[in-house]
């Protein structure tokens, strides 16, 4: 492992996540660069090539998906390790998606930073010499990326119901975790039907496109 050399770059929306992630790096002597989605993270990798990724997954303006689906279709990047850390995607579908477009790791959040150090430093000891399979074209990817939101959008759906359903039969409802548990779920199904959309007009650019 070459210390120092390069530098690690994080992807990732949460404020106490990123610092703790990038706290960490920088004490073990890392160069750590942040970004907080993925379009600042492609700015940053147009000017200096990263010799390690370190991405959340659901982020606002480009997610971890469409971040790594344009740093593999790149000649420059496509062999870059990447790790996703994520705490919505982590059915067995989700992760095989996930190494499916070019994933290298796949870590669950909460993230234990024992396990996070031990494989950020075998990524830095491979470099960049694993040779990644062929990108997948933009129509599968689009295709297989639908699948994953709307089966997450369907979770979510029915974690509000059910949410929604333990605060009406509380005459007091008073439980605040529940309640901002609630909020931060609405939020995130919000999200994901923007996703969906944009998804459904790229999958209809790339059929025009054939």
């Amino acid at each position: 492992m070459t210390i120092g050399s390069g530098y690690l770059l994080i992807v990732e929306d949460d404020p106490d996540i990123r610092k703790l992630l990038d706290t960490t790096l920088t004490f073990k002597g890392h160069r750590v660069i942040t970004t907080t989605n993925g379009r600042e993270a492609l700015e940053v990798v147009q000017k200096e090539r990263p010799t390690v990724v370190v991405a959340d997954i659901m982020m606002p303006e480009l997610d971890g998906f469409g971040l790594v689906h344009r740093l593999r279709i790149a000649p420059e990047t496509r062999n870059v390790p990447i790790v996703f850390i994520t705490a919505t995607y982590v059915t067995p579908e989700d992760k095989e998606f996930a190494l499916n477009i070019g994933a290298t790791r796949f870590i669950q959040k909460p993230v234990d930073l024992e396990m996070f150090l031990t494989t950020v430093n075998e990524l830095l000891d491979l470099g960049n010499s694993p040779t990644m399979p062929e990108p997948l074209d933009d129509f599968k990817f689009y295709e297989g990326y639908r699948q994953r939101l709307e089966a997450k959008l369907d979770q979510k759906v029915k974690q509000i119901a059910r949410e929604e359903h333990l605060l009406g039969n509380r005459s007091k409802p008073q439980d605040q975790d529940l309640q901002v548990s609630l909020r931060h779920a609405l939020k995130e199904r919000d999200e994901l039907i923007t996703l969906i959309e944009q998804i459904h007009k790229q999958l209809g650019k790339t059929q025009k496109s054939e």
